[in-house]
């Protein structure tokens, strides 16, 4: 139970809005909303700082959260979430990776059920979990928003696979096969 009250804070990002739940010492809640909420925000300097952090990040500018955290889950979950803090940013590992990151390739289900009940959307990130050959699967914030989420973490660090292609004179869409590529190579180094 929670003995301090709860705050929130209505974010509109680029892939819709975001509802920041936490109290005075911790962010405990990032949801999309899917439609356009205009709720009264009632700030606490975490969300504020929470809210700066996400800017940080839509812009390009931050990598890695620094927010005090505390997610509600079974302790299995928390350590599935604690995992995807080591994926790297614009990087995507398999769902049989993060089960062999947990311990065992049997996790896999357990995992993807841990991974879509995260409660802090974009700053635990489960959207750079991603299905074999580099599939979109799974995002409780929706697969427009994982996907969108993805290409904009990989623009910021591989800017050049999204540079316009000269000789065909259109968008190179290389990210979607260069997924596939890293996702099957991992999986073939892994065994």
């Amino acid at each position: 139970m929670l003995s301090n009250p709860l705050f929130h804070h209505y974010y509109s990002s680029p892939v819709g809005t975001i509802r920041i739940s936490g109290d005075a010492e911790s962010i405990r809640g990032l949801r999309f909303m899917n439609e356009r909420v205009f709720g009264k925000n009632t700030d606490s300097p975490v969300l504020k700082d929470c809210v700066r952090q996400l800017d940080e990040y839509f812009s390009g500018s931050r990598k890695v959260f620094s927010i005090p955290m505390h997610p509600e889950g079974t302790h299995f979950q928390k350590k599935i979430w604690t995992l995807l803090h080591q994926i790297p940013f614009g990087e995507t590992i398999s769902y049989l990776e993060l089960a062999l990151m947990a311990g065992s390739r049997k996790l896999i289900r357990a995992v993807g059920a841990a991974n879509g009940a995260n409660p802090l959307a974009i700053i635990v990130p489960c959207h750079r979990v991603i299905g074999n050959e580099g599939k979109l699967t799974g995002y409780a914030g929706g697969l427009r928003r994982k996907e969108w989420l993805l290409k904009f973490e990989r623009k910021i660090i591989r800017p050049e696979l999204f540079d316009m292609n000269v000789f065909q004179g259109r968008p190179n869409n290389s990210y979607t096969n260069e997924v596939r590529i890293i996702a099957g190579r991992h999986h073939q180094n892994k065994g």
